[in-house]
């Protein structure tokens, strides 16, 4: 599916987008033009049907990565006086946490091992415990390891107990199914350069209207404003300040391919092939995934680093990446890993062709024992 000699990347984001995606950014775009605004309007409007929002929630975009729209999503739907509950099992969860507390939001941490789902019986053991909590914010996936939480549950708890839920749909927004209509999710966040296969600079936040019309004043900061941007946009189809124009358009493109895919079922189940594609592969040459395949995303899969004496992740990182291929580093701080998304405008051929580059760099470095040196850490 990759045309050109670029190298490939294997990172949940910026990821490997398509021919037709890249060529959309070679136009210039006037940022008040009507050309534009409708491109603005379209794109809104199919980014809400990807989560069935049609008729109660609406999509506010914003400017920057998509941390910008978690900060949004949380300084602007959380009122000052609220309490956030984050079940926290990753790196993601801690940035949460990390942006409420710049935020001046109280919250409480329900604290997991990073190989560990919440379940809907502690989401409600927390509310038990701790009656002030109002909102829980949620990653859906925690890329950190790969993860894939049970937001269907943790939705109906919330719902259960009217908690407003925020889920950071990151690295599945486009590729495991989110329906807003079955269950009380008050936003989702997102952004261009995930599963719908943009380019990176643009991310938005997904929310129940009647949220984002309650939210004045709630805002910490001009930039983001939701409730200014979603206003300004309603009585003119334009962002307020200078938008990522060669982006949106790009996006655009992309939502149009992903469209033609099949949606999101289409989407995922290409995903889950490339990643059962790589497991597969990479156990044949014995090295080990850190989750079980149980609790495993299709997005991105976290290896043991092998148990070798000759084993570094920098040559081994620069060995794949001059075979053609970008992958990322381990985020875990307890044992030695890397990861390799599964994410982009690839297929599972390319993922057999991955599991190839990583055989000869192996062999190259002189790597016999693939298997990780222990594993007791998360048994």
């Amino acid at each position: 599916m990759i045309l050109g000699n670029d190298p490939i990347l294997l990172t949940p984001g910026p990821l490997t987008t398509s021919l037709e995606t890249k060529q959309a950014m070679l136009r210039d775009w006037g940022s008040w033009d009507a050309a534009f605004n409708a491109i603005t309007t379209s794109m809104c409007k199919d980014l809400v049907d990807v989560v069935n929002g049609a008729g109660t929630h609406v999509c506010v975009p914003f400017q920057g990565s998509g941390t910008f729209s978690v900060e949004a999503a949380l300084g602007n739907l959380v009122p000052r006086d609220a309490k956030v509950l984050v079940p926290q099992n990753g790196a993601y969860c801690q940035r949460i946490l990390k942006i409420l507390k710049y935020l001046g939001r109280a919250s409480v941490a329900l604290d997991l091992a990073e190989d560990q789902q919440p379940s809907a019986a502690m989401i409600e053991e927390a509310f038990a415990r701790d009656p002030a909590i109002t909102h829980v914010a949620q990653v859906h996936c925690e890329t950190g390891t790969g993860i894939l939480n049970p937001l269907a549950e943790i939705a109906a708890a919330c719902e259960r107990h009217g908690k407003g839920l925020i889920v950071d749909a990151m690295s599945t927004f486009g590729a495991v199914e989110i329906d807003v209509r079955k269950s009380g999710i008050e936003a989702v966040i997102a952004a261009s350069g995930k599963c719908i296969e943009g380019p990176p600079g643009m991310a938005f936040v997904i929310a129940r209207q009647s949220s984002v019309e309650k939210c004045q004043g709630n805002s910490h900061s001009l930039a983001l404003d939701m409730f200014d941007q979603w206003t300004y946009m309603q009585k003119t189809a334009q962002w307020r300040f200078t938008p990522p124009t060669h982006i949106v358009a790009a996006f655009r493109v992309a939502l149009d391919q992903f469209k033609a895919e099949g949606g999101v079922a289409a989407r995922g189940a290409r995903y889950r092939r490339n990643c059962e594609t790589l497991v597969d592969g990479m156990a044949g040459l014995g090295l080990k995934p850190f989750l079980p395949r149980a609790v495993q995303a299709p997005v991105i899969v976290t290896f043991h680093a092998p148990g070798d004496a000759n084993y570094a992740f920098k040559p081994f990182y620069e060995k794949v990446k001059a075979r053609g291929y970008i992958l990322y580093p381990g985020k875990l701080t307890q044992v030695e890993t890397f990861r390799v998304g599964c994410i982009g405008a690839i297929d599972h051929n390319e993922m057999r062709n991955v599991v190839s580059a990583v055989a000869e760099t192996l062999k190259e470095m002189g790597i016999k024992q693939a298997a990780p040196v222990r594993t007791a850490a998360y048994a």
